[in-house]
């Protein structure tokens, strides 16, 4: 069985930035008794014989956290689960909330990839975003991450965004490539339920780019990117190459086994997928009585684990093996969804791997109702 993966859910924010809807908090003044909880639902949901390759440290912004909390965290798992030697430790960081200093002691402590969120190098993008930081601090800490010793290093950048162009988006993506990042995931700007951004839009404060012009910098960035060497391994991500795609990502698109640990933090194991409370004083709360911090959990069927195989599978280059598919399902690719295959052939959107089912880069760009043809085929 494929090595399992585990997530941290690191909820602090100095801000929050109006277009994310994962959970978070601004306060920092319950770090130290986050971390010991966070120490807690380690231990009690220990699987000793589980092996472990990918550690990922996601928020919220987890560079806030000192880098001894992250030791001490990464020595509880290796207490409690079986870490292998060569696991890839990521972490996300955001300039204006990690300094050089913190990055080198990361890296002595054994997180051995970065992932900054730099999400534009353009003063005013960083500005409409509601981030901290300005392009100065971005450069910065890519050059300090650099200096640190971290050989894999990934920048998260955003698009999309009223009023971009073309040239602005190539001009980030260009800085960004002045810097070799081992990876680079560009992200379209979404507009998520509830947060201060769609209620902009709502209220009819701002508006999006239509949707031509959206694909249109989709575009621009694979064959941008793609023209430079990068692998376009899945919609949204780029590895210089095979060996920097994100492990730990991967886990998600193949159904791989993951545990998540934090408030807000998702599971999947068995065929089942149970989420924890998206509420940081309730999950310290339970902590602190020995109980899990659970929210929820479902046991997926067999329709549900069909759909998820084609939506996850259907993100990434390579696609899902056709056999594969039939063997895990009892289910006749070409009997079920040949139709379709054809229509999205026909439209440019199905590439030519044989023994595979795969997206051209058009049809990544239109995967979310892709995904929803093929689900209406069941």
């Amino acid at each position: 069985m494929p090595s399992a993966g585990l997530y941290f859910h690191i909820p602090f924010c100095k801000r929050k930035c109006p277009y994310c809807d994962f959970y978070s908090v601004t306060g920092l003044d319950h770090m130290a008794a986050f971390v010991a909880a966070l120490q807690h639902e380690t231990m009690l949901r220990a699987i000793p014989a589980m092996t472990v390759d990918t550690v990922y440290f996601g928020g919220g912004t987890p560079s806030l956290l000192p880098p001894d909390a992250i030791a001490d965290l990464l020595a509880t798992v290796k207490t409690h689960f079986n870490l292998q030697a060569n696991t890839e430790v990521t972490l996300e960081a955001n300039p204006g909330a990690v300094s050089g200093d913190q990055l080198a002691r990361l890296r002595e402590v054994g997180v051995n990839r970065l992932n900054i969120g730099v999400q534009s190098f353009r003063s005013e993008a960083l500005r409409f975003l509601g981030r901290i930081h300005n392009p100065v601090d971005a450069v910065a800490v890519i050059d300090q991450a650099r200096s640190a010793g971290f050989d894999n290093l990934g920048l998260d950048l955003i698009y999309g965004l009223p009023g971009q162009t073309v040239a602005d988006w190539e001009a980030d993506l260009e800085q960004a490539l002045a810097y070799r990042p081992e990876h680079l995931s560009c992200y379209i700007l979404t507009f998520e339920s509830g947060t201060p951004m769609t209620r902009d839009l709502q209220a009819g404060r701002l508006k999006p780019p239509d949707e031509g012009h959206v694909a249109q910098l989709f575009e621009t960035t694979a064959a941008l990117l793609v023209g430079c060497g990068y692998d376009h391994y899945e919609i949204s991500n780029f590895a210089r190459r095979p060996e920097f795609r994100s492990r730990h990502n991967l886990k998600y698109w193949h159904f791989i086994p993951y545990l998540g640990f934090g408030p807000s933090a998702h599971s999947y194991r068995d065929k089942t997928r149970s989420w924890n409370l998206a509420d940081l004083a309730i999950y310290k709360q339970c902590l602190s009585q020995d109980r899990r911090p659970e929210g929820g959990r479902e046991v997926l069927s067999k329709e549900q684990q069909i759909l998820e195989a084609l939506l996850l599978g259907l993100r990434l280059k390579e696609g899902f093996s056709i056999l594969a598919f039939e063997q895990r399902f009892h289910l006749s690719v070409q009997a079920t969804f040949g139709r379709l295959l054809n229509q999205l052939a026909e439209e440019g959107c199905l590439a030519d791997r044989p023994g595979r089912c795969a997206l051209t880069v058009k049809g990544m760009r239109y995967h979310n109702s892709i995904s929803a043809r093929f689900a209406a085929e069941l």
